[in-house]
């Protein structure tokens, strides 16, 4: 859908596949000049799956000096909950109560101030996987011995989260640059709702509490082109999570926003920028 945006305004691009890219950091021999004309593009637009990849490839893409959607600090903030909640925090942005524990002894004492029902989440994860919804003591023993036999990295962390009582729905909300551009309520009998989980989307009007609170936490991850998963709580709303690489094919026709051509906007001025800045320079000014 982003290709075709791209073709309709005839602007010329390329598809980089990370399966099949080869990436040179050594930067001997000349070799760094030689990658950076290689990917001498105005810009990169970052659509990977897997999260490793993405970090990876905009860490050196930036290195070489080419602008990328998003950017390396946006994806290794986004890309790890304890990051994000740690940014939403620093810049006043209203979310869950969370707590971080390393072992699985201090993670049942954390459980056990957030109170039951508590939520468990993996630091790293995406598409609800992996999320524990802890309803007393002995879940969470058992929970826990899992993680720590599991062994895993992923797991070797503990992110312990209060759990929202929301009505049956959540709230995803979409940013380009400074714009909430339009947002979706996420529908569940299941208490996680995301639409790869068999959510059910309606289109959400976009208040101006939903747009405000949606363009503080994009702006509190570094910007760019993001998703805000919202819970409205009796707090209020409240920031659960934001994404970095975000699905849209599902909202278009939900929200009758075109998503696609909003992304490629945005990526065009991101281009247009490095053009104006690449011309200062050889100016001299």
């Amino acid at each position: 859908m982003l290709f075709a945006e791209l073709e309709r305004r005839n602007v010329s691009f390329e598809r980089i596949d990370d399966r099949e890219v080869v990436l040179d950091i050594t930067g001997g021999a000349g070799q760094e000049a030689t990658e950076a004309a290689r990917f001498d593009y105005d810009v990169v637009v970052e659509r990977c799956i897997n999260h490793s990849r993405a970090l990876y490839a905009l860490k050196i893409l930036q290195d070489l000096g080419v602008p990328t959607v998003n950017t390396y600090k946006v994806a290794d903030t986004c890309g790890n909950k304890i990051l994000t909640s740690s940014a939403l925090m620093e810049a006043g942005v209203p979310s869950p109560r969370t707590l971080i524990a390393f072992t699985p002894e201090s993670a049942l004492e954390a459980i056990e101030r957030i109170g039951y029902p508590a939520v468990l989440k993996p630091a790293v994860g995406s598409w609800g996987r992996l999320l524990s919804l802890v309803s007393d003591r002995w879940a969470a023993e058992a929970i826990l011995e899992h993680k720590e036999i599991l062994g895993s990295y992923h797991h070797s962390i503990f992110y312990v989260q209060e759990y929202v009582d929301k009505p049956g729905r959540d709230i995803r909300s979409f940013v380009v640059g400074d714009e909430c551009i339009c947002a979706i309520y996420r529908y569940s009998e299941h208490w996680i709702t995301n639409t790869a989980r068999g959510g059910r989307a309606e289109n959400c009007p976009v208040t101006d509490e939903i747009a405000a609170i949606s363009v503080a936490a994009a702006r509190a991850v570094g910007g760019g082109v993001v998703a805000i998963d919202l819970l409205e709580s009796e707090r209020g709303l409240l920031v659960d999570e934001v994404n970095y690489t975000m699905e849209f094919r599902n909202s278009i026709d939900t929200t009758g926003v075109n998503i696609p051509g909003k992304i490629v906007e945005y990526v065009l001025q991101v281009a247009e920028e490095r053009a104006a800045s690449r011309q200062a320079v050889a100016a001299g000014t």
